[in-house]
């Protein structure tokens, strides 16, 4: 009897045990040797920080150096004029001013790990203030070596393990290949090549596909390195969403707060406008009769130029027609013919008057009827040649010019209109009944805010809307007529809640209102809020911001692009 080879029999079985183990090896994401200790964050600069009712104080520790910002509690201001004497290890040490609104003293002792207590006077306009603080030096802890050790000493000591914690996966595996040996041997017992061959190659296939299927990893210690943070002040958004700004950069933004409070306040709605021209100090100019424009001495006025009431803009001189001409020129003569027949009946009357054939009224009265007769035949010839003049009904500047040599004006062709730039007002369209009482404010479309003050409402309704004419108290320089403005009216309605300028509201990604609370010296928390319109320059906070806490004014927009 033939005893059989049993080399395919251990060869397979070597196979698939080297299968679960290469996949135990080869996966994603992991690195190889887990006595090596992940890297920690690197924490920032050393710093302390300390507050007073009136005062704020940073303190940052650097290079042996010990940097101090004093800030106003209430709004962040930077205090650069203050005398700052600091009680360190070594004593007390006075810190000097720096031209960037710092001040700094020499600390060797700041380099020594451990807590170290100081304390801070600060004088500033007439006032001291006593602060107190502990900084702490940190100790940095060194990367561990990694305790792999040869390559081989690895894998034998993995297989070891494997061995004896009995893996499942590793007695399956072994079996398996025990019995797939037994068939490649029959296989080749019955010089069947082909599938003997063909279960090679899959095991061959599954093997190499498990060894090489992972990526992202990193061998090497420079990419460890690589990884770990910088040891600089940067300002970051932290996991819980709230914001890590240090000094320097609030000072490099402006950053600005304010102490919230809590009132009634009147409900305010927004309404649509537009500036107009005040009616009593602007007005068109056009042509009473259709006519030809022609400029007067000088040219025309340019948009922009100042004129006087009855200032000459520009004439219109009326077109005549053949059949009008020929009218004309019948009148003439039959004026002229009326004047040749009253001259001769005067000269006559002359010469009889002193003898007493005639009367002196009959004298006097053919010399009228003379003066008359000339009059209508002068004013005939004018009307031929002189053009209708076109005067400013009003003062102030031009505003609108349509008027080009040559052009032929209608009547309804508004050819200038004449605007006083400093009496202005505001039409707005309003869905609610107002009445002279309540207050308004127009906002421009740049921020401006202009103070109004009410003038009258319509009867008939615009669009659904009731048109309401508010006349601009404030500079009005700058605003132009037709401009679009948006009109805060405050109402009977009162509202409890905090007011805050519009600066310190913005938009979040999903489009919810925020606000930031200044919680420490240097950490901020957004804060989503319910907001109302109060005015041209506040907002009101309805609900999410309790009364007391000190929320940003100025900066908000930039500190929302901090990641």
């Amino acid at each position: 009897m033939r005893v059989p080879n049993i080399l395919p029999i251990f060869a397979i079985t070597a196979l698939l045990v080297a299968i679960p183990w290469t996949n135990s090896r080869a996966h994603e994401g992991e690195d190889h040797d887990e006595s090596r200790p992940i890297p920690a964050v690197v924490s920032v600069t050393p710093r302390t920080e300390a507050a007073s009712e009136k005062l704020e104080l940073v303190a940052i520790a650097d290079s042996g150096m010990l940097t101090i910002y004093v800030d106003r509690l209430r709004t962040n201001d930077p205090v650069t004029n203050a005398a700052i004497t600091v009680e360190t290890p070594v004593g007390s040490v006075f810190a000097s001013p720096e031209h960037d609104g710092t001040y700094k003293l020499s600390a060797p002792w700041a380099v020594t790990r451990g807590h170290h207590d100081l304390i801070f006077t600060v004088e500033s306009d007439a006032t001291a203030e006593v602060l107190t603080a502990t900084l702490e030096i940190p100790t940095a802890a060194p990367l561990a070596q990694s305790g792999s050790t040869g390559t081989n000493d690895g894998l034998l000591s993995q297989l070891r393990q494997r061995i004896e914690g009995r893996d499942p996966l590793l007695i399956l595996s072994s079996i398996a290949g025990f019995v797939l040996g037994l068939v490649v041997m029959g296989l080749l017992a019955r010089r069947k090549l082909v599938p003997t061959v063909a279960l090679l190659a899959i095991l061959a296939a599954v093997l190499t596909t498990a060894a090489l299927a992972h990526e992202g990893e990193d061998h090497s210690a420079a990419a460890v390195h690589a990884a770990m943070p910088s040891d600089r002040d940067l300002a970051k958004r932290l996991p819980d969403g709230s914001l890590f700004v240090p000094k320097p950069t609030q000072r490099l933004l402006a950053i600005r707060t304010d102490v919230a409070t809590s009132a009634r306040h009147r409900r305010t709605i927004e309404l649509p406008g537009r500036i107009i021209p005040d009616p009593n100090a602007s007005g068109y100019v056009q042509a009473s009769a259709g006519g030809r424009v022609s400029a007067p001495t000088g040219g025309f006025p340019r948009l922009g130029t100042r004129v006087n009431k009855g200032d000459v803009l520009a004439y219109v001189t009326p077109p005549l027609q053949a059949i009008d001409v020929s009218d004309m020129r019948q009148r003439q003569g039959e004026l002229d013919q009326q004047i040749s027949i009253v001259e001769r009946r005067i000269a006559r009357y002359e010469t009889l008057a002193p003898r007493g054939a005639v009367t002196q009224v009959q004298l006097d009265e053919s010399k009228l009827e003379l003066q008359g007769l000339k009059d209508q035949r002068s004013a005939l010839d004018r009307a031929r040649v002189e053009p209708e003049a076109l005067v400013a009904p009003v003062a102030g500047i031009v505003a609108e010019m349509n008027a080009i040599a040559g052009q032929m004006a209608q009547t309804n062709t508004i050819l200038f209109q004449i605007i006083e730039p400093t009496r202005l007002w505001v039409e707005a369209l309003s869905f609610d009944t107002l009445t002279g009482t309540q207050s308004a404010v127009a906002k421009t479309s740049g921020g401006r805010s202009l103070p109004l003050v009410y003038q009258g409402s319509g009867f008939a309704d615009r669009n659904q809307a009731v048109p309401v004419d508010f006349k601009i108290e404030d500079d009005t320089s700058g605003l132009r007529a037709g401009q679009f403005v948006t009109v805060l009216a405050a109402t009977t309605d009162e509202r409890e809640g905090i007011a805050v300028p519009r600066a310190s509201v913005i938009r979040s990604q999903a489009g919810h209102d925020l606000a930031f609370e200044h919680t420490s010296a240097e950490r901020f928390e957004p804060r989503s809020v319910r907001i109302e319109p109060l005015d041209g320059e506040r907002m009101l906070i309805v609900s999410g911001l309790k009364a007391g806490a000190r929320i940003v004014t100025q900066g908000a927009e930039l500190l929302d692009q901090v990641r």
